[in-house]
């Protein structure tokens, strides 16, 4: 676990200096200071918008007795989401959009449910209830 931490802690960083410099480069320094202040307010609004309809999706569910499994998975990822367009950069803004939008959000959950069941499967993770 220690060298896949590693190893992202030091590809990312790389990927997005990369890209900014090459951004720089072809549309010049004031437009991608630009976009990427236009992707943090945009991902900010989006990342309050999507919390606060999670909010009322939680209540709603526990109101009606119902466990909130997809919601707090959803809310999990909008929260990742906008950690990762508070970073500059467009590869994690560009991640964290995809965290954001019902559309791909929804793919996230899939795949991060199916990861769920995995590990509960092989005893990785448990579950207790009080």
């Amino acid at each position: 676990m220690f060298i896949k931490l590693l190893a992202i802690f030091i590809f990312v960083p790389l990927v997005e200096i990369y890209i900014l410099i090459e951004a720089g480069r072809i549309i010049g320094v004031a437009p991608t200071i630009a976009l990427i202040l236009m992707t943090g307010i945009a991902g900010a609004w989006l990342a309050r918008s999507q919390g606060v309809e999670l909010l009322r999706r939680i209540q709603n569910e526990t109101a009606r007795g119902e466990m909130p499994a997809a919601a707090l998975i959803d809310g999990a990822l909008v929260l990742v989401g906008g950690l990762l367009l508070l970073t500059p950069g467009f590869f994690t803004d560009l991640l964290g959009f995809s965290f954001l939008v019902p559309l791909t959000r929804d793919l996230w959950r899939n795949i991060l449910s199916a990861w769920l069941q995995k590990q509960i499967a092989q005893g990785s993770v448990t579950i207790r209830r009080q």
